[in-house]
């Protein structure tokens, strides 16, 4: 028989400061969900709680997610697995899983990326050093579907400048994010009661879209440059990047939905609304939203004729709107133009 392991002989435990809960969202991700339970599970601290919420998986994604949660209940966390057959889309999804967290912080998780071990403890770091931090982004290292890195950043791919990070990391966050989103869920974590806050969350937005610029219009939020995990880019992403090449601008424009600007119009309108009945809200924050929307607006209601939609566009830039609202900048000027094309 083998000699007892005396209590001083096993690798110490790292126990959060706070209570983390992973919100973690499957659909069909048999092929990485295992990989991505091992790096959660082998961090160098674990999480207090982990929720899943499957939306319709019909592969084997379930059976592997009990197996997981089995076995990270053995290790002392608290598991929920929400499964479902409705097919509520990606945003609907983590609603509900986060909706079912109990945690103080919650750091979201898709199904077929990798963390890095120091993941959860540098959430805990930052969350603890600062009480008033409500959200917080990071950078990922992107790699391929066999998990080979490809030689750029999350940042690279997204154009995050260093200008970018010095705003948000100095309280301009809500003027960056009011230009265009720069937080990928993957990387996210936040405080619980953000989401409360920010609940329901609405269908015209993306979740981590939407608590990102809800928490910089309302409290602290802080970006960093840490690679906190591998960010997979294969086939099935429901939302990917790629390195801005170009031709992939090109493509992105030429690919425009002639619905695009009536959407942005209707989600500007949707976040002015918001703000002006949130008592914490800056009357200059309100009043840049209103801005956006207008902006958004004057887009949405541009004419097809060539000659008639130019004038249009430059009346919309009078104020140097594209400048400050449109995601591409003067460069949405060109993509707006082109759209007379695709109606």
């Amino acid at each position: 028989m083998a000699a007892p392991i005396s209590p001083e002989a096993l690798p110490p435990v790292s126990l959060p400061h706070l209570s983390l809960s992973v919100a973690l969202c499957t659909f069909n991700g048999e092929r990485y969900v295992a990989e991505q339970f091992d790096s959660i599970l082998s961090g160098d601290l674990l999480p207090t709680e982990i929720v899943v919420a499957d939306d319709g998986s019909t592969d084997g994604t379930l059976a592997i997610v009990r197996d997981a949660l089995a076995r990270a209940q053995s290790l002392g966390i608290t598991v929920t697995l929400l499964p479902d057959r409705l097919g509520r889309g990606v945003t609907a999804n983590f609603e509900r899983a986060i909706a079912a967290t109990t945690g103080e912080v919650v750091v979201l998780s898709d199904q077929d990326d990798v963390w890095h071990p120091s993941r959860l403890a540098n959430v805990d770091a930052a969350f603890s050093a600062d009480p008033d931090l409500l959200f917080q982004h990071n950078n990922a290292r992107l790699v391929d579907e066999t998990g080979t890195p490809l030689g750029l950043t999350l940042f690279t791919a997204l154009e995050v400048t260093e200008s970018d990070r010095e705003q948000i990391n100095a309280d301009n966050g809500f003027d960056v994010y009011l230009h265009r989103n720069l937080a990928t869920g993957a990387t996210v974590a936040f405080r619980r009661t953000l989401f409360d806050l920010a609940s329901p969350l609405p269908s015209e937005w993306i979740h981590d879209e939407w608590l990102a610029i809800i928490a910089s219009a309302v409290g602290t939020v802080r970006v960093t440059d840490a690679e906190v995990i591998d960010y997979r880019q294969h086939g099935s992403n429901q939302i990917g990047v790629a390195a801005p090449t170009l031709l992939y601008r090109a493509q992105r424009m030429l690919a425009t939905s002639p619905d695009r600007n009536s959407t942005l119009a209707r989600r500007a309108e949707v976040l002015s609304d918001w703000l002006d009945a949130a008592p914490a809200v800056t009357a200059e924050k309100r009043a840049a939203a209103h801005n956006k929307t207008r902006f958004e607006q004057q887009r949405a209601a541009l004419p097809k004729p060539r000659i008639a939609r130019l004038r249009g566009i430059l009346r919309a830039n009078r104020d140097n709107g594209y400048a400050l609202y449109a995601s591409q900048g003067r460069l949405d000027m060109l993509r707006d133009l082109l759209q007379a094309h695709a109606r």
